[in-house]
């Protein structure tokens, strides 16, 4: 077998080569990237990249000199604009590129504010690629005041940096509290109060009605009737799964590029990985927009390619650094039912979701060894008694013993 195409730049498509060549594949592997860099790293765009702490070369998952290394044909800068399935060829830099077997790993996309209510404006952002936050980063001054629309992981990391610069952050969240999606209110209630000591002017319950400004953001009128002076605005109200060149070749699309248990798309020749591919999961279908997915969904897509038959089985894992708090989430929270607290030193806790009697996710602040056990009692399908776990008696380790 040869001629394995790999689109993406990201987590998934470097996992995905690397362990081609790891598992000892010698047939030709070519990589295509629509940005001019090699794959890199996305989580720290928001935070250290931001900041100034983290150099570009550091965000690179592999050195440039990987890719020649191990004989992997990189091609940067090229978006691929089709796919021809009968001819089994992609289209990229003007040229056709032949495959055997094709892997999509087009990742997502940021959700912008419409132009209708100013989101072309300039100093408008979102936070997604390197190109993103190098356009960011000159209005990210001492003193200059950010309006920061959406408070998900992405607008609480990006108030987080910018109060940290000096800057005066207001961040609106038009649902009745921050996280509300993702979290429970003990976890919002942590947050909220964490960049209120930051001195964020937080406002829930409050939406965008528009921006204003003749060609550069001055201004926003918010839904609750009031008006900010703006300089620039970070919006982070979500993501979308990169679809569009799947669905212009005729794959299914569900919530994503829809694939089956191997990450094979409609097209037995395609594989998908990664933040657009949708895989089955408890009768329907689960999208994963995290590291963690990235990187094991890529491997499978590559075993998977190399012969090998195993199911991939999602274990969710997530991380998010604001001020001098790492929060890290195990499993999934969708239909708890109890949340159960437990405190540790230094202002460290840890909040349990139960589902029935059944432990299924964990927020852990500052807790990293609450992480650990509940990350193993969850991807082990096992529980723990919620009283244990709020007892601060209880020694940890003691609940992997149950």
């Amino acid at each position: 077998m040869t001629g394995i195409v790999v689109v993406g730049g990201g987590q998934a498509a470097a996992s995905l080569v690397a362990r081609l060549r790891s598992r000892g594949f010698d047939g030709a592997i070519t990589l295509i990237g629509n940005e001019p860099v090699p794959p890199y790293q996305r989580p720290p765009l928001s935070k250290g990249y931001l900041l100034g702490e983290m150099a570009r070369e550091r965000l690179y998952l592999r050195p440039d000199s990987y890719y020649a290394e191990q004989d992997i044909d990189l091609h940067l800068a090229q978006p691929v604009t089709g796919i021809d399935r009968a001819a089994r060829t992609v289209t990229a830099g003007g040229q056709d590129i032949a495959y055997d077997k094709l892997a999509l790993c087009t990742g997502s996309v940021p959700r912008r504010l419409p132009a209708a209510i100013g989101g072309d404006l300039s100093g408008v952002h979102v936070v997604r690629t390197l190109a993103d936050v190098d356009a960011m980063a000159p209005d990210c001054q001492p003193g200059r005041r950010v309006l920061i629309v959406g408070g998900g992981y992405i607008g609480l990391e990006a108030a987080a940096v910018c109060a940290k610069l000096g800057m005066r952050v207001t961040l609106i969240e038009a649902a009745p509290r921050i996280l509300q999606r993702v979290a429970s209110e003990q976890t919002s209630e942590y947050f909220r109060a964490l960049h209120k000591a930051h001195g964020v002017d937080l406002r829930e319950g409050v939406g965008l009605t528009r921006l204003l400004g003749e060609t550069h953001v001055t201004g926003a009128e918010l839904t609750d009737g009031t008006t900010l002076d703006v300089d620039l605005c970070i919006v982070g109200i979500g993501i979308a799964p990169a679809t569009a060149l799947a669905e212009a070749a005729g794959l299914t699309i569900d919530n994503g590029i829809a694939v089956d248990a191997q990450g094979r798309t409609s097209d037995p020749a395609i594989w998908a990985a990664g933040d657009c591919a949708a895989f089955p999961h408890q009768g329907g279908r689960m999208r994963l927009e995290s590291v963690g997915n990235a990187i094991d969904m890529g491997e499978l897509v590559a075993d998977t390619m190399l012969g090998d038959d195993r199911a991939y089985v999602p274990k969710p894992w997530f991380w998010s650094d604001q001020y001098d708090v790492k929060l890290q989430i195990a499993g999934l929270s969708t239909g708890y039912d109890q949340v159960v607290t437990r405190k540790g030193a230094d202002g460290a806790v840890s909040f349990w979701y139960y589902a029935t009697g059944r432990l299924i996710a964990l927020d852990a602040m500052n807790e990293s060894r609450s992480y650990m056990v509940a990350k193993r009692l969850i991807e082990a399908g096992r529980s723990a008694d919620p009283q244990a776990v709020a007892d601060p008696a209880t020694e940890l380790k003691s609940l992997l013993k149950g």
